[in-house]
């Protein structure tokens, strides 16, 4: 008989969400998810996108890319988009400057907020008794087990090297940006319930991809991230603009006036975006930009 999956909650706690600011034109601050919402499987801005996203620049918008990512990852698309605001990395767990004009290595760190050894170690046991792959993630440092067949997928999609180790767990001697446990859709959606009540108040869980679990430090969120940016800024959430495809961007989209989610997105976050754009395939979030920060009709 097929197990009945667990019915899924934002968090494990009743805490109360606070309320959705409403909209308000113009928007001057876009808060942007990568994968999924810029780019599809293939990894590739599109010239719809670029072109969207420039002209919101020349109108005196901030953009800001706002990814599960490590920050050194995403500088390549922040770089081809010719963006000069912080990148959000790690969903909120790290924030990083842009370089200088001209520059190409990473900027300086500006927010960090890693995860207890203690915790994290535990993160690995309680993965790997549930069948799912750990993997960490420390500042620009991506580091999985040597024997792992998917070293090589894994720097292709980052653009770096991983950092192979004997053990995931002994190499965990100081606080980690991330830990991020692998496997399929199945379960890790079944496990992504059980860990947020194992994990409650010691480590926040979420969803980045179908088959990625991630634990962060609690109160790490996207939407930590971008009231962060905001008040950077000065900008009022309600003329800030969010964009994302899974469970690491509902907080972000639930946070600012105008939250958009692509419509790819799990029911809950579909439910607290205030639009769906259309898919990624017909560069999606570049149409909700033309649309809402351009005021271009369609």
């Amino acid at each position: 008989m097929r197990r009945q999956r667990p019915q899924l909650s934002r968090r494990p706690d009743p805490l109360p969400r606070p309320p959705r600011p409403e909209p308000r034109l113009p928007i001057r601050l876009l808060a942007l998810d990568i994968d999924g919402t810029l780019v599809g499987d293939d990894l590739v801005l599109r010239d719809r996108t670029a072109t969207a996203i420039a002209a919101a620049l020349r109108r005196g918008v901030a953009v800001s890319l706002a990814t599960g990512r490590m920050a050194s990852s995403a500088l390549t698309f922040a770089l081809e988009l010719g963006l000069s605001e912080p990148i959000v990395a790690y969903q909120g767990g790290l924030v990083r400057a842009m370089p200088e004009p001209g520059g190409q290595r990473i900027g300086r760190l500006l927010v960090h907020t890693p995860l207890a050894a203690v915790v994290a170690r535990e993160v690995v046991d309680w993965s790997r008794a549930r069948g799912l792959d750990a993997h960490l993630n420390h500042l620009e440092r991506f580091i999985i087990r040597a024997d792992d067949p998917k070293a090589d997928d894994y720097s292709k999609f980052l653009g770096a090297r991983a950092e192979l180790v004997a053990d995931l767990r002994d190499a965990i001697v100081h606080p980690v940006s991330k830990v991020l446990a692998v496997g399929d859709e199945e379960l890790t959606l079944d496990a992504f319930a059980e860990a947020r009540i194992a994990f409650a108040g010691r480590a926040e869980v979420t969803i980045s991809h179908p088959r990625f679990l991630e634990f962060l430090a609690p109160g790490v969120s996207k939407g930590r991230a971008v009231r962060w940016l905001a008040r950077r800024r000065g900008i009022p959430l309600e003329q800030v603009m969010a964009i994302g495809d899974q469970r690491n961007d509902l907080e972000m989209i639930e946070a600012v006036g105008h939250g958009v989610a692509m419509p790819t997105a799990p029911a809950d976050v579909l439910a607290a975006a205030r639009y769906v754009a259309p898919p990624v395939e017909d560069e999606g979030a570049a149409r909700m930009i033309e649309r809402l920060v351009l005021g271009r009709a369609g």
